[in-house]
């Protein structure tokens, strides 16, 4: 009995401590990030939390908890589900083209009845446990051999092209760039990436051939919008008038014109960076900007401290992610990358990307948690 009565003060103790270990100062962050959203979501319903504001404070509140639960849980737990989670949402992407909901021209969710889920958004976080995973257990001398690149490259390219089919150009590219950047972190040689890129340049001619209408369509907008400025050009033409038109300071919170007379297309998602730059300006960009540059370099620092290859892999490649987020997000709606259809991290309006990048995130805060546990190469505490 006395054992038993033991347990739970030695256990108590330990989980007082990881929770201490938490950096709350990138949970602050976090909040902040998606305060912007739900105050941009409120905005673009016209001064009203429904129907998109409300639903997104309780999933961040849903998402949040479970990404303080991710980060207590031991790092070596997270490395050997990391296949099984990567099996899981590449079944859920098969099932996709089964059975998946078509929505806006596009398979790309599957509807359980209570809950309806876009499986890519959960392969972006998947993806990375796995190369983190398969790379932790080789070293330098294996990440050499190009035989050893085949499995990881499979993982790759195999939800890519099922993302790709949905049709999902913009996640497809994600998931493609997010894998790049494990291989080049954990060490695969440039000349490697450089004949890859001298295949895809090569290849350029087919895949041209293989994009569907809508796709090249645009392609030819991002190069010259205003060949079609009330047809395929529309958008971005839209959103550039709404980012110019904010100025220095924005016109005024819920005051966008641009938004508000709905000339600006899918404000709550795609284009809600430009809704906060018309309102806000260009201090409120750059402010929102300012913020995932600070949770970006956390993300790094977190990465740098880890004492094991598993968790600064998992770091740097989900802190990449995000960027991939931010950067294509933005970079579209003002015009410097062709509209591919990716959402604002926790800012836009959708479930399944949040709660993915805030399970996302709540691993690197597990990275930090964890930073001084050394992980061999078969999963288990100590070095080699």
């Amino acid at each position: 009995m006395s054992m038993l009565e033991g347990q739970p003060r030695a256990v108590t103790p330990l989980l007082l401590d990881r929770i201490w270990q938490i950096n709350w100062l990138l949970v602050l962050l976090l909040t902040a990030i998606a305060g912007v959203g739900f105050a941009m979501l409120y905005s673009a319903a016209g001064g009203s939390f429904q129907p998109w504001a409300e639903k997104q404070m309780l999933r961040f509140a849903f998402g949040l908890t479970g990404m303080i639960l991710v980060a207590l849980v031991d790092l070596r737990v997270w490395l050997r589900l990391a296949y099984i989670i990567y099996a899981l949402a590449l079944a859920l992407l098969l099932a996709v083209e089964i059975r998946g909901e078509i929505g806006m021209g596009a398979q790309r969710w599957i509807d359980f009845g209570f809950i309806q889920i876009q499986p890519s958004e959960i392969m972006k976080i998947a993806l990375v446990l796995a190369l983190a995973r398969y790379f932790h257990s080789l070293d330098m001398e294996d990440i050499g051999r190009p035989l050893l690149l085949l499995l990881p490259t499979a993982l790759v390219f195999a939800p890519a092209i099922l993302v790709l089919k949905q049709p999902d150009l913009g996640t497809a590219i994600m998931l493609i760039a997010g894998g790049g950047v494990l291989f080049f972190i954990a060490g695969v040689r440039l000349w490697k990436f450089a004949a890859v890129l001298g295949v895809v340049i090569a290849s350029i001619p087919i895949a041209w051939e293989l994009l569907r209408d809508y796709q090249k369509k645009r392609v030819y907008t991002f190069l010259n919008p205003e060949a079609d400025p009330l047809g395929a050009g529309y958008h971005i033409i839209q959103s550039k008038i709404a980012l110019g038109s904010g100025g220095v300071f924005g016109k005024g919170f819920l005051l966008g014109s641009q938004s508000h007379l709905s000339f600006l297309p899918e404000k709550q998602t795609d284009f809600i960076f430009t809704m906060l730059a018309e309102e806000w300006g260009l201090v409120g960009g750059l402010t929102l900007i300012g913020l995932y540059a600070l949770v970006i370099l956390y993300g790094f620092l977190i990465a740098l401290r880890s004492h094991n290859q598993f968790g600064r892999l998992l770091a740097l490649g989900i802190t990449s992610t995000l960027f991939l987020y931010a950067f294509i997000n933005c970079g579209m709606v003002m015009g410097l990358i062709p509209v591919v259809g990716v959402p604002l991290a926790l800012v836009s309006f959708g479930g399944t990307a949040m709660l993915t990048v805030l399970f996302g995130m709540g691993l690197v805060m597990g990275v930090y948690v964890h930073r001084d546990l050394e992980i061999n190469r078969q999963g288990e505490v100590g070095t080699d």
